[in-house]
């Protein structure tokens, strides 16, 4: 697999993490918007846990979910609307396998209800069967607050999306 270099997420500062709340059925809610990405774009190995199936060195770029149930692999690097360069926004989304004990009655696939930084811009996106391989598009540039549900467990993320037309050839080569 190819991987990007790492490039530094622009457009938001480190605040306090962001939380989504639970709403009265249990499920997350999202929150009136936060101001700034708390997530962070590690560049070294990956979590033990969150490895397998790599082979050599782990070193990719990735965000670590604000609970540590989660961890999404980015194999395009940025990530980035509106993209002209013919890549795709890959993410591989790994649940740490020591995590609560999935419920059964809840549904298995990834629910990510997106909530755009500093507006009342909300999306959801879903990846059947749960964690694993994605292509997860958003509606514009800029810095998502990420609330993550799958399997009777949740997490949050900040993921920032580049504009495609102003970092035209600024990914990895990932189709």
């Amino acid at each position: 697999m190819l991987l990007g270099s790492a490039v530094l997420a622009v457009g938001c500062a480190p605040t306090a993490p962001y939380a989504m709340p639970a709403s009265t059925d249990g499920t997350s809610a999202v929150a009136p918007a936060a101001t700034g990405c708390a997530s962070r774009i590690e560049t070294g190995a990956l979590p033990d846990w969150a490895d397998a199936g790599f082979s050599g060195d782990t070193r990719v770029p990735h965000v670590l979910g604000a609970q540590g149930e989660i961890v999404a692999v980015l194999f395009a690097h940025p990530l980035t609307w509106d993209r002209k360069d013919g890549v795709n926004n890959k993410i591989l989304w790994v649940a740490h396998p020591a995590g609560p004990a999935p419920d059964p009655a809840s549904p298995a696939d990834l629910m990510i209800t997106a909530a755009l930084d500093g507006t009342d811009t909300r999306v959801t996106r879903e990846v059947a069967g749960g964690p694993g391989p994605s292509i997860i598009d958003l509606p514009q540039a800029g810095c998502w607050h990420l609330a993550l549900r799958w399997s009777g467990r949740t997490d949050t993320m900040d993921l920032v999306y580049a504009d495609g037309r102003a970092a035209a050839g600024g990914a990895s080569p990932g189709r």
